[in-house]
C-alpha cells in the first residue's frame, strides 16, 4: 500500500506539471488552431529567469513575478513577429514556426545565461510529508495547487466571461469575429502572453523539485501535447485530465514494469485512445464552439 501510494502521489505531480504545459497548448489553440510547440520553452525560461534574477540579489517572490512578467512579454513577441506576419499561412507552416521559435528561443537562453543545471530553494521548504506510509515534498503540494487553480480560472474565463467567449470566437471564424466587433489581433495577443505566463508559473513550480536547464522544454513540450491530445485538444478539462492520466501512467509504468519503459508506455496507451477515440477523451465529434 505505501508503494502504491508514492507512485500516485509521484504520478499526479508529474501529471499536474503536464497539466500546466497542456493548458498553455489549449490557450492559443483556442484562440487559433495553432500548436504552439514553443509552450515548453516557457516553462524553461520560467525557471530559468528566475533562478538568475534571484542569484542576483533579488526576493524570490519578486524574481519569480519578474520571470512571469519577462515570459509573457516573449510570448507576445512570438505572435507579433512570427505568427501575425503569416497569418493565413496554412496551419502545418504555422506549427513550423513555433517549432523554429522553440530552437532559437534555447539557443538565445544558452548565450544570455548558461548550459548547467540549476535550482533556487522550495517555497516551503523540503521537509517531506507523510502520507499513508508514502512522502510528498511541500513543493509538489504548491504544483498541484497551481495547476488545479489555473485549470478553474481557465474553465471559467471560456466559460463565464465575454473574452474567453471571443477567443472561441476568433478560433471558429475569424471574420466573423471580427465582423461583430471583435478585436481579433488583441484576442491572439492576450492568448499568447496568458499562454506564457502560464507556462512560466509552471516553470517557477517545478524548478525546485526537478531543476531546470535550457533544453528542459524539449521533453515538456511533448508531454503537454500528449497530454492535451489525450484530453482533447482546445478542452481545458482534457487537458488537465490528459496531463494528470498520463503522470499517473509514468509512474505506475516506472514502478511496477520499469523506467525505461516509462515513456514509451504512456505514449501507446494515448495512441490506443486516440484510435479509439480521435478527439480525446473528452472532445466532441461535432462542436459550435462559439
Amino acid at each position: 500500500m505505501p508503494e502504491l501510494m508514492q507512485f500516485l502521489l509521484s504520478g499526479v505531480t508529474v501529471g499536474a506539471v503536464y497539466a500546466l504545459v497542456a493548458l498553455g497548448f489549449t490557450i492559443i489553440y483556442n484562440a487559433s488552431d495553432v500548436v504552439n510547440f514553443a509552450q515548453g520553452e516557457f516553462v524553461m525560461l520560467g525557471g530559468m529567469i528566475t533562478v538568475f534574477a534571484h542569484m542576483a540579489g533579488l526576493p524570490l517572490p519578486l524574481s519569480a513575478l519578474i520571470a512571469v512578467g519577462a515570459t509573457a512579454a516573449f510570448g507576445v513577441a512570438l505572435n507579433k513577429l512570427a505568427i501575425e506576419p503569416a497569418r493565413g499561412a496554412p496551419v502545418v507552416s504555422l506549427i513550423i514556426i513555433t517549432i523554429g521559435a522553440s530552437i532559437f528561443i534555447r539557443g538565445a537562453t544558452q548565450l544570455v545565461f548558461d548550459k548547467q543545471i540549476h535550482r533556487f530553494p522550495a517555497i516551503s521548504g523540503d521537509d517531506p510529508i507523510h502520507v499513508l506510509g508514502a512522502t510528498i515534498l511541500p513543493q509538489s503540494l504548491w504544483i498541484i495547487a497551481g495547476a488545479v487553480a489555473i485549470f478553474i480560472g481557465l474553465w471559467l474565463f471560456f466559460t463565464r466571461t465575454l473574452i474567453g467567449r471571443a477567443v472561441l470566437a476568433t478560433s471558429n471564424n475569424r471574420l466573423a469575429a471580427q465582423l461583430v466587433g471583435i478585436n481579433t489581433n488583441w484576442i491572439m495577443t492576450l492568448s499568447f502572453a496568458v499562454s506564457a505566463a502560464i507556462g512560466a508559473i509552471a516553470g517557477v513550480l517545478v524548478t525546485p523539485v526537478t531543476m531546470i536547464g535550457y533544453d528542459f522544454g524539449i521533453s515538456l513540450a511533448l508531454k503537454g501535447f500528449a497530454a492535451a491530445m489525450l484530453g482533447g485538444m482546445g478542452n481545458p478539462k482534457g487537458a488537465f485530465a490528459g496531463g494528470i492520466l498520463l503522470g499517473l501512467i509514468e509512474a505506475l509504468t516506472a514502478g511496477y514494469i520499469s523506467s525505461q519503459y516509462k515513456d514509451a508506455a504512456a505514449f501507446i496507451i494515448i495512441l490506443a485512445v486516440l484510435f479509439a477515440m480521435p478527439q480525446g477523451l473528452f472532445g466532441k465529434k461535432s462542436t459550435d464552439r462559439v
